[in-house]
């Protein structure tokens, strides 16, 4: 990407869908589409499907069913990203294809991972990946695949739709404040890790965040709070409400997903919890705990 083409414009909180699934584990596109809705209903700046709406559980024709419900509900109301990545160049390449073609406004590629690859083979994957589209592209920088500072810069400047990236690895914030010193002419920064470090992310310079979609309404007021330089007030939102539901989301590997679907269905928006197997279980104890928070953060009659 040269130099005149600069960061993206995009800003601000893109959550993450889930994917509602009935009893049976089939897609559910009622409670798909109410979840979208409720999203934009809250003022979000644009919506995502990710890892965090289970893609990698996905049939490639299910893929297609959920970019094509979500496209199609959001009706180019805000922006919408979808998550492209694979352990392969073709069928990334594939999937960033589809997708464009269904309608996404954005992709988001997370580097190969399944087998380890170098930086030139990085830069060569997103290199075939941008060449092929037309759309801006989110480089996913994530523990499994790490994107240093320098090497998102190279890309960037190499890759034309290369635009943006989404910081996830340890330390997080560290990583946010040297992405931003090295590539932030070149790349928009986004948080990601369910907005845990939103604040701090966003006093290094990052400017946005792709969270959970359960407390969309929570994420929209710190990020207005902060952008009008009310920091208190946000901090106090951020500790009250989004803080006590990422502690228990991040209690065990991969009980995020029941936790956040867990909320969706109590505040009424989906209508089950269902996460596809494998799946870990969530103890008795956690259980009740998680929903002793939803009772005190969303009173029945609130909901």
């Amino acid at each position: 990407m040269t130099s005149e083409n600069g960061p993206g414009s995009m800003q601000g909180v893109f959550p993450i869908l889930v994917t509602p699934f009935d009893e049976q584990g089939r897609i559910d596109e009622e409670s798909l589409r109410r979840l979208i809705d409720f999203n934009i209903d809250a003022g979000v700046h644009g919506l995502g499907v990710a890892l965090g709406s289970e893609i990698f559980k996905l049939s490639e024709h299910e893929r297609d069913v959920v970019t094509e419900i979500v496209v199609s509900q959001v009706r180019q109301r805000v922006p919408v990203v979808i998550n492209t990545g694979a352990p392969g160049t073709n069928l990334a390449v594939q999937y960033s294809c589809r997708a464009e073609a269904l309608g996404a406004d954005a992709l988001m590629v997370i580097p190969p991972a399944f087998m380890p690859a170098g930086p030139a083979e990085v830069l060569e994957y997103y290199r075939a990946i941008s060449d092929a589209v037309k759309i801006p592209i989110f480089l996913q920088d994530v523990p499994s695949a790490p994107i240093s500072a320098s090497l998102a810069r190279q890309i960037a400047e190499s890759c034309e739709w290369v635009r943006y990236i989404k910081v996830e690895t340890v330390p997080i914030t560290n990583k946010v404040a040297a992405m931003v010193a090295e590539a932030g002419d070149q790349l928009t920064v986004f948080g990601g890790a369910g907005g845990g470090y939103f604040i701090e992310e966003m006093r290094r310079g990052s400017m946005g965040t792709m969270p959970f979609c359960s407390q969309p309404e929570a994420f929209v007021q710190v990020w207005k709070l902060v952008q009008s330089g009310d920091e208190v007030t946000a901090r106090a939102v951020f500790d009250q409400v989004i803080a006590p539901m990422n502690r228990i989301a991040s209690q065990g590997a991969g009980i995020f997903y029941h936790v956040h679907k867990e909320l969706l269905r109590r505040r009424g928006i989906i209508a089950t919890a269902k996460v596809r197997s494998p799946a870990p279980a969530i103890d008795d104890l956690t259980q009740r705990e998680l929903q002793d928070l939803i009772g005190e953060l969303y009173p029945v009659g609130s909901l």
